[in-house]
Order: C-alpha cells, then sequence, then structure tokens
C-alpha cells in the first residue's frame, strides 16, 4: 500500500553558497558527520515523492548561520538563506514553506531579520538549541522571544553541538571567540569518539527546553508555539523529574506540575524525525514512550523526515516503519492528524495571523 500523504515540518535545504561558507569556516564534516550532505530542489522533490510528501518545511540545520564569531558573516549568511528559502516558497508555494533562521547570538540583527522574514511570509522561525553556548531562555535572548510572542510566531528548534559561554575580563579573549573577551567551548567528552547527532542532539534538546521552562520563558510567552524535533530527545522521560527537582532546590524558579503539563497540551508539538520505532517492535521505541509514558496525544505530534541529512533511502524505510508503528497507537483518523492534519491546523494558523499582521 501507498504511504499516506504528510506534512514534512522538519526538512533542511543547503544551497551552494552555505555550504561554501560551511566549508570555509570549518565546518566540512558538521558536527562530527562523514560530510556535507548534498542538497538539490530537485533531490528534495524526488524525496518527497517517494515518501508521499505533500509540503516541506525547510530550515538550516545544525550548525546554523552562527558558524564563525564574525558577526558580520552570520548576517549575511542569514539573510542570504532566508531569501534562498523565500523564493523557494514564493516560485512553488503549494510544496515548499520556511522556518526563518536568525543571526543569533546578535539581538539587534535579529530583531531586524525578524521583520524581514515576516514581510517573506515565513511559517515561523528556526532555532538552534544553543548560540556559542548561550542557551535559549537566556535572557540575553529575552527581546527576541518578546518579539516572537507579539506576533504570536511558531518556534521549530533543532539541536546543535552543546558548548559553554565563558566571559572573560575585558582584553583577555582568553581564546577563540568573538572578539569582546569572550569564548565558546564545545562540551561533547565523547566527541572524538561518535558523531554529534547520535546522543549529544538528543541531551541538548532536553537542556534547551527545560531551560525554557526554568528561566520562565515559556510562560512569558504564553503566544510562542514550539515544535520540538525528535520526539523530544531526551525530555520525555526526564522531564517530570526536572520539574519536581525544581520545587527543591534553594534559589531556582520553582515549576508547577500542573501549569508546565497545560503549556505542554497547548504549546507544544514534536515532531517524529529519526529513530522513533524499533523497527523489529511495531510501536515499540521512543515514541510509544512519550505517548504513553508522558501522555503526549496524537493532536500534538507531527511528520518530520530530517532530510538531506537523512538520506531518501532512509526516509522512506522510516516512513514504513513509522507506518507500521502508528497503526499500534492511533486509530485511522489520528494517524491523518499526526501526518497531515495536526500541521495543516497550525501552518493556517500562523497564516492568519501573518495576514491579519501585515
Amino acid at each position: 500500500m501507498p504511504l499516506p500523504p504528510r506534512i514534512d515540518v522538519h526538512s533542511h535545504f543547503l544551497p551552494p553558497f552555505y555550504r561554501t561558507a560551511l566549508s570555509a569556516n570549518g565546518h566540512s564534516n558538521p558536527d562530527g558527520m562523514p560530510a556535507i550532505p548534498s542538497w538539490s530542489k530537485d533531490a528534495h522533490i524526488e524525496m518527497m515523492s517517494t515518501a508521499n510528501v505533500t509540503k516541506s518545511i525547510l530550515s538550516i540545520s545544525s550548525p546554523g548561520v552562527h558558524i564563525t564569531s564574525n558577526a558580520s558573516l552570520t548576517r549575511s549568511l542569514t539573510r542570504e538563506c532566508n531569501a534562498y528559502a523565500a523564493k523557494l516558497k514564493t516560485d512553488d508555494p503549494e510544496r515548499f514553506g520556511f522556518w526563518a533562521a536568525l543571526p543569533l547570538p546578535d539581538v539587534d540583527a535579529s530583531l531586524e531579520e525578524i521583520d524581514r522574514a515576516v514581510e517573506e511570509r515565513c511559517e515561523g522561525f528556526g532555532l538552534m538549541t544553543n548560540y556559542a553556548g548561550i542557551y535559549l531562555g537566556d535572557e540575553r535572548f529575552g527581546r527576541v522571544f518578546a518579539r516572537l510572542n507579539e506576533l504570536q510566531a511558531t518556534v521549530f528548534l533543532h539541536p546543535t553541538k552543546p558548548c559553554t559561554h565563558i566571559a572573560h575580563p575585558a582584553g583577555d579573549s582568553g581564546g577563540e571567540g568573538d572578539g569582546k573577551g569572550e569564548e565558546k567551548v564545545d562540551a561533547t567528552p565523547l566527541g572524538n569518539q561518535y558523531p554529534v547527532p547520535i546522543f549529544e542532539f538528543l541531551f541538548d534538546t532536553a537542556r534547551a527546553v527545560v531551560n525554557l521552562f526554568c528561566t520562565g520563558t515559556i510562560e512569558a510567552c504564553p503566544n510562542v508555539t514550539f515544535i520540538i524535533p525528535h520526539a523530544g530527545g531526551a525530555l520525555p522521560p526526564l522531564l517530570t523529574r526536572f520539574i519536581q527537582f525544581s520545587s527543591v532546590v534553594p534559589g531556582g524558579r520553582k515549576l508547577d506540575a500542573a501549569k508546565v503539563r497545560a503549556q505542554l497540551d497547548s504549546q507544544f508539538y514534536f515532531d517524529l524525525a529519526g529513530f522513533v520505532f524499533d523497527g523489529d517492535q511495531g510501536g515499540q521505541g521512543q515514541l510509544k514512550a512519550l505517548v504513553e509514558g508522558f501522555d503526549i496525544g496524537h493532536e500534538r505530534l507531527m511528520y518530520g523526515s530530517d532530510f538531506p541529512f537523512t538520506q531518501t533511502q532512509f526516509v522512506e524505510m522510516f516512513a514504513e516503519r513509522m507506518k507500521s508503528g502508528l497503526e499500534c497507537l492511533f486509530d485511522e483518523e489520528q494517524r491523518a492528524m499526526v501526518y497531515e492534519g495536526n500541521a495543516k491546523k497550525l501552518l493556517e494558523r500562523g497564516r492568519k495571523r501573518k495576514d491579519a499582521s501585515l
């Protein structure tokens, strides 16, 4: 039987100038992967046909656009990427949309880019879990999230290499950094043994989401909708523990379990990119733990391919595995919502908000 039609909210693009920028700035093996994956519009459409994807929402994957301490390069690369994605959408609006990149940690430039991307009718914004060790939820990004909240924006979260941000006395750069007495230090103790996406991506997703809750960013931004990739990464089995731990640690922000539960049900979606099912056990695997262990319903789930970092042959394999796995967890109507319906509703709501703001 053919694969069910689906909307892909986790799909990437790597235009030629972006690939060149990665290679020129030390990212020929991004996040420890063997190479920068090839990508073209035609190859993307071929993948869509293979997996019966009716629409792809494109984004820049890790390492993102902040690939050097050169702020000017980050700004120009961000603008080029967003303009490229906007043209893809303009030329083929039925097939393509995009989550716009932002030149964080440059807040002023990001605020300018938000307005330009809205004018280009982006579907929302694709943010990395951290930028040079400054994690989403940090007060330095407060103005950006305030603007996203004003716009009632959708934020697609994507993991990147975990690192720490260290400030030094003025004039002491302490090493490679931004020239302002600061540096970033990679926090990947097993990075020489394993590519970062194998497990560090999953941990950094959890780290960023927990920080968004613990800093009060989620509560301060009730109009922002978040899409969390890879079925939540390492977050679902641990979130209850984080919530309870916050209540016994002095000086921290105490989280209310009922409020967090309500925020998850109203502001969060989870995409199903990657190994969310055990291939030999039907519905067993990570997604079952998310659905049954943390009571996430079908209405909060969306499809993601992770193309081209997941090659077409594996996109198809995962899609077949997902077809079998979802049949073990949900009825036909619920599965249709996971594949297409939830994304359609979210994208339509975003379109109406943009129309009202322009």
